[in-house]
């Protein structure tokens, strides 16, 4: 298969000169260019004079392409760095090469969302000010719990994970924000505005929810258990199994909301507006449904 090249085989990549062996080039990565190259099924354009095999490449990262061959190892590069020899191993049609730095720049995009931009003596410097607007800010992970955030803009802000327990939140604004995971344990969130916000999966036990917008909010397995809803706003919210358990929903307007498979067991919905919405794969063992508006309601 490989026969008729000399070994080290002697490689001019772009102008730069290496050396290597026929394994190298070949048993990692066995249906790569290279592999193809010295199979002796294709002609090479080889040096006569010096014996070197020419590629029309640009040689800067070459040497990392060959100690991936060699031993499997990239080393820590900048993204910039990773996109160019991503460039090199596509066309020398290493494959593993490109999945492991398409793994490698993934894993970095992640982490870079996870990364608040701020720390927590950050935002206490902000919220000295009168008017703070956080918006748009990647808070995600942060811990904020305990602090008084009333009125903060934090609008389209990331959010993930971040913990708000026992934070004072009054008439704050979260509208459109990405804020899976976030902990609201217990917190101060009256009046609140969460407009299309993405909370699934968030912790708002116990938390003061009166008079709160949550329209059109992403709410799926949030746990609102004996949350204080009272005259909340969640017109077309997603609640597709939260755990409203012994939440006080009195008064709420519910018009248009889902609710499949979300506990409302010993919920107080007296005169919620609940008309049109699908209540039939929803729990309401010992609700307090005294004055709903339950007209079109699918029970």
């Amino acid at each position: 298969m490989t026969s008729g090249f000399p070994s080290p085989v002697l490689l001019d990549i772009g102008g730069k000169k290496f050396s290597t062996t026929i394994d190298t080039l070949t048993q990692r990565e066995p249906d790569s260019m290279f592999a193809a190259m010295f199979s002796g099924r294709y002609p090479v354009c080889q040096d006569s004079e010096k014996g070197f095999v020419f590629v029309d490449r640009d040689g800067k990262h070459f040497r990392h392409i060959l100690n991936w061959l060699r031993d499997g190892f990239v080393p820590p590069l900048i993204d910039s760095e990773y996109l160019e020899l991503l460039r090199e191993a596509e066309y020398y049609q290493l494959l593993v090469l490109v999945e492991h730095i398409n793994a490698i720049l993934s894993a970095r995009k992640e982490d870079d969302q996870s990364k608040a931009e701020l720390t927590r003596t950050d935002i206490i410097k902000c919220i000295q000010s009168k008017r703070v607007r956080l918006r748009g800010v990647n808070l995600s992970g942060l811990d904020l719990s305990k602090l008084d955030l009333s009125f903060v803009d934090f609008s389209y802000a990331s959010l993930q994970n971040a913990i708000f327990s026992r934070a004072n939140l009054h008439a704050a604004k979260f509208r459109d924000v990405k804020a899976a995971g976030s902990i609201f344990l217990n917190a101060i969130l009256r009046e609140c505005e969460f407009t299309g916000a993405d909370l699934r999966g968030a912790e708002l036990t116990e938390a003061n929810l009166q008079s709160a917008n949550l329209q059109d909010a992403c709410l799926i397995e949030c746990s609102f258990c004996r949350a204080d809803l009272r005259s909340a706003h969640l017109q077309a919210a997603v609640l597709t199994d939260a755990n409203l358990e012994g939440a006080n929903l009195e008064g709420a307007n519910l018009k248009g909301a889902k609710l499949g498979g979300a506990n409302l067991q010993g919920a107080n919905l007296q005169r919620a507006y609940l008309r049109d919405v699908d209540l039939r794969d929803t729990h309401l063992e010992g609700a307090k449904l005294g004055g709903a508006n339950l007209l079109g309601a699918t029970r």
